[in-house]
């Protein structure tokens, strides 16, 4: 038997066209990187320092599959969770196809792991500037990746990854498989902290770009490559997947647009670095294949998706599909050309400003009224979270009123005021300040956890989103389905005690400002990030469960509202109080390396922010009182309106009987009386 033949009993696997075609997408990714790195020169032989032909191409390779099977992985997971079919016969459990989604991802995300460490040594061996095999090159990798901030954060996404992979192994629950794709999700937010974007003027601004870009391609080019691999196991379900995607794909292509133009700026000196740059030339690459998608879309959605259950629409759908993966790959090879390569902006830190340096941006005149009002440095991420917000919630007004339903125009006004709050904390005055002054991080602070979770609450968007999403009937789990699974949760019933939400909400104060969280806020992206979603999602909690009117779990008494809003509102004064008094400085690097002021001074604005803390703190929660106190009233009046009319019922009830027993007693005499 040659070697060629196979063994009696055993068939080799034979693949389709369009396997061939999906692994045909690996080799052309590869070939972009290569071809950008040369031309834009990164991978020419360095002067110093200089890793060795292995390690100069094979990281931008190893890169290059990193990110393909990243993209398949998450894809084939937010197909699954969100996208494709279930069953009704058992519930919460995963339908066939979710199953082999999941178990996909599961072999998908252990490449990507398996990849994602090899990035890390990789990534070593560059920065050190040796090659692998250079002596003692072992310990200086493992240093790499548990001291190194880039090492850690690289370390951190394969990790995620590995934690995607066990979570997906052998999933048999929907919920499940949701944990496995928040993890696989959560991987991407290492990669854009370890790219151009960390240590960059505008540093802030270019990595929430970068993690959105991130997101928004990987679900968007994973989940086109699933539901091709998926299509046979979709019989009679090809249409409704295909149309579900097809409204998750235009979200995905309007994130890629929006964080590749705040990429590009912060990167071209102009639109003419496109054609005048090898940087802008590949950048150039990227632009056209996006263009090219963004039309292959619309005419799969105008064309195409309508006609799928018609002959050859399926057929038709994929050679699309195909087309558009093969442009994808294209695109990712080059990006990964891209993040090797040197823009014409340099993305070197600043040095010739401390002050600008540590902000990330100019350093702002002096604060004064006026500048808080009218200063303006635009934060790209919570500035696209506002415009979402009023987007979504007005085309859910939208929706009900199209089918004849009503929605209070205050709860609307409501909720674009908490937006318009959200883009002013954030983009405006108080974030433009906050890191200048202990006072202005106070009045930003402020801002976020109480005057814009507020009237963003009163304006009970979970209600809304029950009464506007449609309901799925495949047994899927849609938005909806996975709103109402949050809303019926044990942990949510646990939150939204109210003093588990008090103690979130006031004790968060504590363990933000007098611990290194603070100083720590200051000086690295993340825990700033950080620090404004828990504070944001804190006050919402806390007003959410004390004067919400959305569906959710059994409130609290009113009494136990009011004596909780009570103590919050005590501590929180203690707390401005505290700050006031205090006589030990916060983080008192961070006010030393901006070099503004004294000591002296510090302490003073640091009080100050303790005044505004107790001042400004308090007016919110007497609103949340006087709403928990006129919703108190309107209950008893309902309860008392409910008892009159109960009452009522029973005492025609009970006249009715009465009168029924007279006629009994009426017809018994006459018949006593008859001979």
């Amino acid at each position: 038997m040659s070697d060629d033949e196979a063994p009696r009993g055993f068939e080799l696997p034979t693949l389709t066209g369009t396997q061939q075609v999906l692994l045909a997408c690996v080799p052309v990714a590869v070939g972009a990187c290569v071809l950008g790195l040369v031309s834009t020169g990164a991978a020419d032989v360095l002067v110093l320092g200089d890793p060795g032909t292995f390690v100069r191409y094979g990281l931008p390779v190893v890169r290059a599959l990193h990110d393909l099977v990243a993209a398949l992985t998450i894809g084939l997971l937010v197909l699954a969770a969100g996208v494709l079919p279930g069953q009704r016969e058992v519930p919460g459990a995963v339908s066939y196809s979710q199953w082999v989604a999941a178990r996909w991802a599961a072999r998908s995300a252990a490449v990507w792991a398996a990849a994602g460490f090899s990035v890390v040594i990789l990534s070593a061996a560059s920065t050190i500037g040796e090659p692998l095999s250079a002596p003692g090159m072992a310990t200086q990798v493992w240093f790499y990746a548990t001291r190194i901030q880039l090492g850690q954060y690289l370390s951190l996404s394969a990790l995620l990854a590995l934690a995607a992979m066990v979570v997906s192994l052998g999933a048999r629950r929907v919920t499940r498989v949701g944990v496995a794709a928040v993890l696989a999700l959560a991987a991407l937010a290492p990669l854009a902290l370890s790219g151009h974007a960390a240590g960059s003027d505008e540093h802030a601004n270019a990595v929430n770009a970068m993690g959105i870009h991130l997101v928004s391609v990987t679900v968007w080019v994973g989940g086109l490559a699933g539901v091709v691999l998926l299509r046979r196991r979709l019989r009679g379900h090809m249409s409704s997947v295909v149309a579900r995607y097809s409204a998750l794909a235009g979200w995905c292509y309007a994130g890629a647009v929006y964080s590749g133009v705040i990429n590009a700026s912060l990167r071209l000196h102009s639109p003419a670095d496109l054609v005048g740059s090898a940087y802008g030339r590949l950048l150039s690459v990227k632009v056209v294949a996006l263009l090219a998608l963004g039309v292959a879309g619309w005419s799969q959605r105008r064309r195409i998706v309508p006609r799928l259950d018609d002959e050859g629409g399926e057929r038709r759908f994929t050679r699309l599909a195909l087309g558009e993966l093969v442009v994808m790959a294209v695109a990712l090879g080059a990006s990964v050309a891209l993040s090797r390569s040197a823009p014409p902006v340099s993305q070197a830190p600043v040095v010739y400003d401390e002050r600008h340096a540590l902000l990330g941006f100019a350093y702002p005149p002096p604060v004064s009224l006026v500048n808080l009002l009218v200063r303006f440095h635009p934060d790209w991420l919570f500035l696209a979270v506002a415009a979402i917000g009023a987007f979504v919630y007005l085309a859910g007004v939208r929706r009900l009123r199209a089918r004849g339903d009503a929605w209070p125009v205050g709860r609307t006004l409501s909720w674009l005021v908490g937006c318009l709050l959200l883009a002013y904390a954030t983009s405006g005055g108080p974030g433009v300040y906050e890191s200048v002054h202990f006072s202005t991080h106070m009045i930003e602070h402020m801002a976020l956890m109480m005057y814009v979770p507020l009237p963003l609450v009163l304006g009970s968007p979970t209600l809304l989103a029950l009464r506007a999403l449609p309901p799925r009937d495949d047994g899927s789990r849609g938005p909806r389905e996975w709103l109402l699974l949050v809303l019926q949760s044990r942990y949510l019933r646990v939150l939204s005690r109210p003093p588990v939400a008090g103690t979130i909400f006031a004790g968060s104060l504590v363990a933000f400002y007098f611990t290194g969280w603070f100083s720590y806020a200051l000086f690295e992206h993340p825990g700033h990030l950080l620090m404004q979603v828990h504070f944001l999602l804190a006050g919402y909690l806390f007003f959410w469960v004390l004067v919400g009117t959305d569906p959710g779990t059994n409130r609290a008494p009113y009494p136990i509202r009011l004596i909780t809003l009570l103590a919050t509102m005590v501590f929180h004064a203690f707390f401005g109080v505290a700050v006031m008094s205090g006589t030990q400085l916060l983080a008192p690097t961070w006010w030393a390396a901006l070099g503004v002021g004294t000591p002296a001074t510090w302490l003073a604005d640091q009080q100050m922010g303790g005044a505004i803390a107790w001042g400004a703190g308090e007016f919110p929660v007497l609103v949340a009182a006087l709403l928990v106190a006129v919703q108190w009233a309107r209950d008893d009046d309902r309860a008392a309106r409910r008892y009159d009319r109960k009452a009522e019922r029973d005492h025609d009830a009970e006249l009715v009987a009465y009168n029924e027993r007279l006629r009994a007693m009426a017809e018994h005499d006459a018949r006593a009386e008859q001979p």
